[in-house]
């Protein structure tokens, strides 16, 4: 049977009703479902008959190999009206500043720190979605399908008659700013700030705004996301599978004569076709290949409730693994309110130096180890080894509290993408988006030596 979660009874915004926005919950679940303007649109029994129900095309989106284990096999069946077969020849067009060049600038090990990037105006120039994509950083091979890039979204405008799909990839999209009404082949999702959507490799979406939005992507190459591990944790705890929302078949039958644009990213280039129809023509789908999205706040927060400060690790959402055990590709954590109560504890996090690359992003709020310049909608990368750690005044002020229960970050959301990749910054990251903060070191400057080799015992009120 199809569960069908309307968004306005599930926590969070309920502005859902206006858009007709229905989801299936479950993370990786063999799902189906059919428009119910054609009851009946999905075939009995098996997956190609010679005629489908309602004289629908019958089409497979695969995300994995056909020889996968059953536990890691993807794919889904999709009903349509036309397959998305019939369109133009596509052709190579301007590339704006997505790139996959990592060679663009020498390599940088500083700490990186960018202000807020700035949204364009659209009274001065109308920018979408995809032309409002710009890389930041990233490592790998989109050939060898391996590796990631960091995008940021700034945007005024919906797309329109524009789709977009990825070839290279999977988008893990993070709204900042302004909400996105996600148009794909497998329906309708909204998607606000606090919430994040993951638009898997090859699912074409097009996407309508509502004012001047920001946000961040992480793409990964030839691996898809999954729920992380949870080990000594037990069955339940962190991102619930409960919690993913999938959303239910939606189509439109709607002619364009010459006038719709698919926009494909492949190998890290983008080429266009025109067809004559819209691409969300899917009449009813079933599979366990899906969009899908989750509501930040449903994060079920693990900590310390003893002493010592627990690894971020415990604040895993989603992990895209690599080949080696335990290592991964790229990992989304988040920073959410929760409760310290570590008894003889620094309670911010610790300075160290990691064999991962940790790019950090602000939804909302303020980070509790940078409160002063690190900004929603802004964003920094210590890449691999390079030291990090709470500004001097964080320190200083962390060290002489008294340590009784206290909330952390209510009102925040901050996040990270890591990986463990070294990781390289476009151009644009450096130079022409303008938002780099060249003072960003300064924040230690006014650290101090407080060693005190005539006494053990440390100062401060415990």
């Amino acid at each position: 049977m199809e569960l069908h979660v309307q968004e306005g009874c599930h926590p969070g915004p309920a502005s859902s009703y206006e858009f007709g926005v229905e989801y299936i919950p479950g993370f990786g679940n063999e799902c189906a479902s059919e428009d119910p303007r054609c009851p009946g649109a999905l075939p009995e029994g098996q997956n190609n008959p010679q005629v489908c129900p309602y004289n629908l095309y019958a089409e497979q989106l695969s995300g994995s190999a056909f020889t996968c284990p059953r536990s890691t096999n993807k794919r889904s069946w999709l009903y349509r009206i036309l397959p998305s077969v019939c369109h133009k020849p596509f052709e190579s067009i301007d590339q704006g500043h997505v790139t996959h060049n990592w060679d663009e600038v020498d390599p940088d090990p500083n700490q990186l720190r960018w202000k807020p990037f700035e949204i364009p105006k659209a009274s001065q120039k109308k920018v979408d979605f995809v032309s409002g994509l710009h890389t930041l950083c990233g490592a790998g091979d989109i050939r060898s399908n391996n590796g990631l890039a960091i995008h940021i979204f700034l945007c005024n405008t919906s797309m329109g008659n524009r789709c977009f799909y990825n070839s290279d990839g999977d988008f893990l999209i993070v709204p900042q700013k302004g909400k996105l009404l996600i148009y794909t082949e497998f329906g309708k999702m909204l998607v606000q700030p606090n919430e994040i959507c993951v638009i898997q490799r090859g699912m074409r979406f097009s996407i309508d705004v509502f004012e001047e939005n920001r946000g961040y992507i992480l793409e990964v190459y030839g691996v898809h996301f999954e729920l992380p591990d949870l080990g000594p944790i037990g069955a339940n705890g962190l991102a619930n599978p409960r919690d993913f929302l999938i959303p239910v078949a939606w189509y439109e039958d709607r002619q364009v004569p010459g006038g719709y644009t698919v926009i494909n990213k492949y190998q890290g280039k983008l080429f266009a076709a025109k067809q004559n129809v819209s691409p969300f023509n899917v009449v009813a789908w079933h599979g366990n290949y899906t969009p899908y999205k989750y509501n930040l706040e449903n994060f079920m927060v693990i900590n310390s409730v003893a002493f010592d400060h627990a690894d971020p690790s415990i604040f895993t959402v989603l992990t895209a693994k690599s080949v080696r055990p335990g290592v991964a590709v790229a990992d989304f954590v988040i920073f959410p309110p929760r409760w310290g109560v570590a008894d003889k504890t620094f309670r911010p996090p610790y300075y160290h130096r990691n064999c991962m690359s940790e790019f950090m992003g602000l939804i909302k709020g303020h980070y509790e180890a940078k409160q002063g310049e690190f900004l929603p909608g802004g964003g920094s990368l210590h890449s691999s080894m390079t030291p990090h750690g709470p500004d001097a005044d964080c320190f200083e002020k962390a060290s002489k509290a008294k340590l009784a229960p206290e909330r952390i970050a209510d009102g925040t959301m901050a996040f990270m993408f890591e990986s463990s990749l070294s990781m390289a910054v476009t151009k644009w990251g450096l130079k022409s988006s303008s938002c780099l903060d060249e003072n960003y070191y300064k924040c230690w400057e006014p650290l101090k030596s407080h060693f005190t080799p005539e006494s053990r015992k440390p100062a401060g009120p415990n």
